[in-house]
């Protein structure tokens, strides 16, 4: 392991933590937040993960923020008051598993580029589209599970995060190249008020998701994010030019274990013990009330009628 290879991985498992107490934060606070604690947290966690993507490339960055989810589930747990269950547990793993062997899959060793104009345009106006329709899907989606529209928000701001990091890269990259200079060309001045943008609008589709619960959307976030981010590197810079079928294939099953994870998490199943019998989940039949039988009274005779 070189330097700015331990440099990466450092920063982005910092970065995780942040990101995951952020998580936690926002999903207790959902009605009444406290945004100088959560904005702390998520800008602690941005600054990091910007310096991990100026040591390592978008492809190794990415999947690293996947270790979010393990640190927010036993947290978010233990400010619950209860334990993790096992459906979680698997949940967790098998979503991080499948995200790992998926970018693993796709290439991770590829060095750090950055985009074109045109790219960075064809990026911005695809991600705004993205974004937009499963927001307004979200909040369109009145009937069906409740959990819906927190999975769409948090795909949303998958998405948003994605992009961001993208732009993120490619505006350190730049600057690096020409200095503090290249701010006063436009596309890089306009870079870096999106990749702003892009991150503030994340920010919001995740608080909004996590009114939802926490392990479904976060779930959700986790893995939309490094994925957006694998097919941006795939489709824009050429990351998965050197694929072979079996490569593709390993892929595709990956996301599958990856997609079984997410609904594990999405339905972590039934909270509290198990009752021992099905009688007690019976109510107690009462008896019907009788109605108090009445005797009737015959009228006595007269007193002559009963001497003859």
């Amino acid at each position: 392991m070189n330097g700015p290879l331990i440099a990466t991985v450092l920063l982005s498992l910092l970065s995780a933590v942040a990101y995951a107490l952020a998580a936690v934060v926002q999903e207790r606070l959902a009605a009444a937040p406290r945004w100088w604690m959560i904005i702390g947290l998520n800008g602690s966690g941005a600054l990091l993960h910007v310096g991990a993507l100026a040591y390592g490339s978008l492809a190794v960055v990415q999947p690293l923020g996947a270790l979010t989810l393990v640190v927010a589930l036993p947290v978010g747990a233990a400010v619950a008051g209860r334990r993790v269950r096992g459906r979680e547990w698997r949940g967790a793993l098998a979503t991080i598993a499948g995200l790992v062997a998926l970018l693993l899959a796709v290439g991770t060793a590829a060095p750090a580029q950055a985009l074109s104009d045109v790219q960075v345009l064809v990026l911005v106006l695809l991600a705004t589209v993205l974004i937009g329709g499963l927001a307004g899907r979200a909040y369109r989606a009145v009937p069906g599970p409740a959990r819906l529209p927190g999975l769409r928000l948090a795909a949303a701001g998958g998405i948003a995060f994605a992009a961001a990091s993208a732009l993120t890269q490619t505006a350190l990259l730049r600057i690096g190249a020409d200095g503090l200079a290249a701010l006063e060309q436009p596309v890089v001045a306009g870079t870096v008020l999106t990749l702003v943008a892009l991150s503030a609008a994340g920010l919001l589709l995740s608080q909004a998701a996590y009114r939802y619960g926490l392990g479904g959307p976060l779930a959700t976030l986790t893995i939309v994010n490094p994925v957006a981010a694998a097919g941006i590197g795939v489709a824009l810079l050429g990351l998965g030019a050197g694929l072979t079928l079996p490569a593709v294939l390993g892929a595709a099953l990956a996301a599958v274990v990856a997609a079984v994870g997410v609904v594990l998490l999405a339905t972590p199943g039934r909270a509290g013990p198990r009752p021992a019998c099905r009688k007690a989940l019976r109510p107690a039949r009462r008896r019907p009330r009788s109605r108090p039988v009445t005797r009737r009274h015959r009228r006595p005779a007269s007193r002559a009628a009963s001497l003859r």
